[in-house]
């Protein structure tokens, strides 16, 4: 059943869209079951997950801590892995609520605390996520949905030009046609052009009548 605008089931629904600096184009937070809706901390980056793990499991890291994953979207990835990993190993410290989590990789449903994934662009795509650096103050605000990185514009200028490119690498098979084809996520992550009509060639039993 589908309920009207005007009578939801509740005021809110168990996830936000997040929009900032960072993530023009969007980032999800799950907030069903979260104490607080906001969260300030200092970045630590990682250019990829298994780098955040090990540093998750010898729990080298600080409360106050929003640990950067990047380079995990579709395109990065290739293919958007799924971070449960280390959001379970964070909540699992009893960390969940004390440090936040930020990647443009994926979650699935059974994601507990601050973990806010799905920023795009991402960070293979030259995202805002690429130019973000240890010490970094970022801030998420649940409430009005926003999410920001404590810098100027013309510092993100800055850095920008100085971004190196993302370094070439050999991929076998579908995995280097899916980096070389795919679309941004917040445009399906298809590997098609986008936004196509798609129409059945063969007649419907309506025409064959």
């Amino acid at each position: 059943m589908v309920r009207a605008c005007d009578t939801p089931l509740g005021e809110n629904g168990g996830l936000v869209i997040l929009r900032g600096n960072p993530a023009p184009d969007g980032a999800c937070l799950k907030v069903a079951g979260l104490k607080s809706l906001r969260f300030e901390g200092t970045a630590r980056i990682f250019e990829c997950e298994e780098n955040c793990m090990a540093v998750v499991a010898a729990r080298s890291y600080n409360e106050g801590d929003v640990l950067v994953i990047r380079n995990e979207g579709p395109k990065g990835g290739p293919g958007r892995g799924e971070m449960l990993s280390v959001a379970a190993a964070i909540y699992g410290q009893g960390m969940g609520e004390r440090v936040a989590l930020l990647t443009d990789g994926r979650f699935s449903g059974a994601t507990r605390g601050m973990c806010i994934g799905y920023v795009g662009p991402e960070a293979a795509m030259g995202g805002p996520i690429a130019l973000l650096r240890d010490g970094d103050r970022i801030v998420i605000d649940a409430i009005a949905r926003t999410l920001n990185v404590q810098i100027d514009d013309d510092q993100l200028v800055r850095r920008r030009a100085a971004l190196a490119p993302r370094a070439p690498r050999r991929l076998a098979g579908v995995l280097e046609k899916y980096e070389a084809l795919v679309r941004p996520a917040n445009l399906g992550a298809v590997t098609h052009s986008g936004a196509l009509e798609w129409r059945c060639d063969a007649p419907t039993h309506g025409d064959d009548a």
